[in-house]
């Protein structure tokens, strides 16, 4: 009777061992009333993964590419601006602007307006002269409020190459060497000058497609100003180019070009309150 016993208690442990017998192979293992802290699913936000996951050594990708930040998928638009800049006209971009900050209904959810709209040009020279053809209109209004983020992000960004005025002269190509002749500063290629007649008749499409990819030495800032942004920045290169020509270009009036920005003052509806105007800025973008 002892030894049945005896026999019965080894069986007891051995199905409890095998019961919690760890994943190997194509064995993916067993767990004895698993932890919910345990699961055997893939982990996307802890390095430390679960120690019976064994996949990570057949996989092409490594525990630590798997477990990192990555990118979304090709496409994808987060909610926020993309309804608004399909929208034709200031109205219609006005109650879309109003049905994201939840103002459509009592019951409405508002939607964290975050900059980020989709850009259907490639970086290419054809796309380029394509994106400046079609590209017309600021989708944003002229505001005072506006052209002061503007500068403030120009100045941040863009003046220390296309210089304060944006004549091309910022700090890092200064003026050549008067004893030698030589280009001064610290920057050999010389940056655009937006004050002469071509750029300044140029239109807003081949500003914004510039920011989003760079041109020639000039690197992409897509990444750093939000959708936005750029068309900030793009009022206030406009309001250097009109203080050039002793013309007007603010929230009140646009004696520059009509198709480079709307005054404030001239729309009943406005695409709705911009983020500059609010305390919190817009995050970075696309």
């Amino acid at each position: 009777m002892k030894t049945i016993k005896q026999i019965a208690f080894v069986l007891a442990i051995a199905i409890i061992l095998q019961a919690c017998k760890p994943a190997g192979g194509e064995n993916t293992g067993r767990e004895y009333m698993p932890d919910m802290a345990h699961p055997v699913s893939y982990e996307a936000n802890a390095y430390d993964a679960y120690k019976y996951h064994t996949w990570d050594e057949q996989s092409v990708m490594t525990r630590k590419e798997l477990t990192n930040r990555m990118h979304p998928v090709n496409g994808t638009v987060p909610r926020g601006y993309a309804g608004v800049f399909f929208a034709s006209g200031s109205e219609a971009q006005g109650a879309a602007m109003d049905n994201l900050r939840g103002k459509s209904n009592p019951n409405a959810i508002a939607v964290p307006v975050n900059g980020k709209v989709p850009y259907y040009y490639a970086d290419t020279p054809e796309e380029r002269l394509r994106a400046t053809a079609e590209i017309i209109n600021n989708p944003f209004p002229i505001t005072d409020a506006g052209l002061a983020r503007g500068k403030e992000l120009y100045t941040i960004f863009c003046g220390v190459c296309h210089g304060e005025k944006g004549d091309g002269a910022g700090y890092l190509v200064r003026d050549p060497d008067p004893a030698t002749g030589d280009a001064g500063g610290k920057y050999p290629a010389a940056p655009a000058n937006f004050l002469t007649d071509d750029l300044s008749a140029a239109s807003n499409g081949r500003y914004y497609h510039a920011i989003m990819y760079g041109l020639n030495v000039m690197g992409g800032y897509a990444d750093k100003i939000s959708y936005e942004e750029r068309w900030q920045v793009i009022h206030y290169i406009r309001s250097l180019q009109a203080v050039e020509k002793k013309l007007v270009y603010n929230e009140s009036k646009n004696t520059l070009e009509p198709s480079f920005g709307t005054p404030a003052s001239q729309i009943a509806k406005t695409l709705a309150t911009s983020v500059s105007d609010n305390t919190t800025p817009a995050g970075p973008t696309q």
